[in-house]
Parts: C-alpha cells; sequence; structure tokens
C-alpha cells in the first residue's frame, strides 16, 4: 500500500504488519485443540518431564590492586627537551581536545628515541596534561608504535597479496639473510629490525618496503642486500627505488613526453 495515503487510513497503524491477518499456527501433537490459538497454554507432559533449571550466582572474584595509577607529571618536575615539546604542542592546536593529539606526540616520542620509551612518555604526559597511562595504553594498541628497542633502522616488507604475487616472501627473506637473522627480528648489532607488515598501500610499487618510514620500490632481491649495507654504514638508502623522488605527473620535474 502507498505510502501517500492520508494518515487516518493507513491500516498499519492499528495493525502494524497486518499480523492480525496471520492464520493461527496449527496445534501441537500435546497440545488441546481448543487452546491451539491463545497465546498461552497449560504445559503438557513434555514440559512437566523437563528438569528445573539450576540458578547460579556469579563468582565475585577479588583481586589486590597493584597500586595508584600514575598521576598527571607535573611540567615542573619533568625535563622535557625543547624540540620535542615545541613538536607536541603544535600538534594540540590542530585539535579542539587536547588528547587528540596523541598520535603525534608519540610518532614524536618514537622519531626521538627510537621507540616509545618510558621516560619518552613521561615527557609526553607532562607536555599535553594526561597521564602516562593513557599514552602507554594509545601506543600498546597500534602496531607500529615500539614498546622495546627493536634496531636503529626499521624494514617493513609489505606482505599483502600484491606484492606477494611479485614476490614479497623472497623479498623479505633477502632482507633477513642481509641483517643475520634467521626470520623477522632485530639484528645482532642492533642496526637493523625486519619484519612483514600486511598491507603498505603501494601496490604499484609491487614488491615494496617502507625503510624508515619512506617507500621503496619496486625491489629486487639485491635492493635488500644494498640497502642493508647503506643502513649499516649510514649511506643514502636506494636513491634509484625512493618514491618520494619521483617526479610527479605533470609535476614540475617531469620529463616532456614528444610524440
Amino acid at each position: 500500500m502507498s505510502p501517500l495515503i492520508p494518515k487516518g487510513k493507513r491500516p498499519w497503524t492499528t495493525d502494524p504488519g497486518h499480523i492480525h491477518d496471520a492464520p493461527h499456527p496449527p496445534p501441537m501433537p500435546d497440545e488441546p485443540e481448543s487452546t491451539a490459538g491463545s497465546s498461552a497454554s497449560p504445559p503438557g507432559p513434555a514440559a512437566e518431564s523437563l528438569e528445573p533449571i539450576e540458578v547460579r550466582q556469579a563468582v565475585e572474584e577479588e583481586r589486590e590492586p597493584h597500586g595508584d595509577p600514575a598521576p598527571v607529571p607535573d611540567p615542573s618536575e619533568v625535563e622535557v627537551p625543547k624540540e620535542l615539546a615545541d613538536e607536541i604542542r603544535r600538534a594540540m592546536k590542530r585539535y579542539p581536545r587536547k588528547r587528540s593529539a596523541v598520535m603525534p606526540a608519540l610518532w614524536a616520542v618514537q622519531r626521538r628515541y627510537g621507540w616509545c620509551t618510558p621516560k619518552g612518555i613521561r615527557q609526553a604526559a607532562a607536555v599535553m596534561g594526561v597521564t602516562p597511562g593513557y599514552l602507554q595504553a594509545v601506543a600498546s594498541y597500534y602496531d607500529l608504535f615500539r614498546l622495546e628497542p627493536e634496531g636503529e633502522h626499521q624494514v617493513l616488507v609489505c606482505t599483502n597479496i600484491s606484492c606477494w604475487l611479485r614476490g614479497a616472501d623472497v623479498l623479505l627473506e633477502s632482507f633477513c639473510e642481509a641483517a643475520g637473522i634467521d626470520g623477522p627480528g632485530s639484528s645482532q648489532d642492533g642496526k637493523l629490525f625486519i619484519r612483514g607488515f600486511e598491507c603498505l598501500g603501494a601496490c604499484d610499487l609491487a614488491p615494496m618496503a617502507s625503510i624508515d618510514e619512506r617507500y621503496y620500490g619496486p625491489l629486487t632481491e639485491e635492493d635488500a642486500r644494498a640497502a642493508a649495507e647503506q643502513l649499516r654504514s649510514g649511506r643514502e638508502v636506494l636513491p634509484d627505488k625512493r618514491l618520494e623522488d619521483r617526479p610527479a605527473a605533470g609535476g614540475p620535474d617531469a620529463k616532456e613526453v614528444k610524440g
């Protein structure tokens, strides 16, 4: 029926879904004919034979508290590097609520110390006016925040379908071999941390990797060995494979295509 019918003549206002038009269900085998259409029927022999359900109370468990939560650090008692404090304050100005700047604040800590150290988290908490536990909880949730040292340089090899089809598993093994480790993890010299990562969103570069938060690709086994040597020696890493150095289509560095 059309919803354009005047409101007073709409049948579903008194019979929503037309449930009263449905036929009554057939009687059950143990149900008398006279009670087939009623909403409640007396229990039959099958119902009387059911055992009562035992009601159990929830067990109350008492745990000893581990201690009072750490309060918001007093800025006058925490020595915060000026560069770190300035970066966090600039991030806080971009958001209506200071807690919204927790992600860039943690990134600032990780870039400065290599990982989210307890000291760095306490410094960021003092600048933001939040508890260290709040920052710790956010850092522990997201995969790219590191809560322990994992190597000076981080290499994330994309292992999603596009890169995998083009040899990402072999590329990951090549990086691990170059780092001197049997599988994903940190090298013994503490210089490299290698691991696979589920999709870095650069399928056109497959197979590719993120090296110190910069995208490189397409990469080969030789590129993996070269990148490991360059990272250890402090040299520029794969300048010909770095995404950010590629000219944009139609940009000022784009070469003119002649027909």
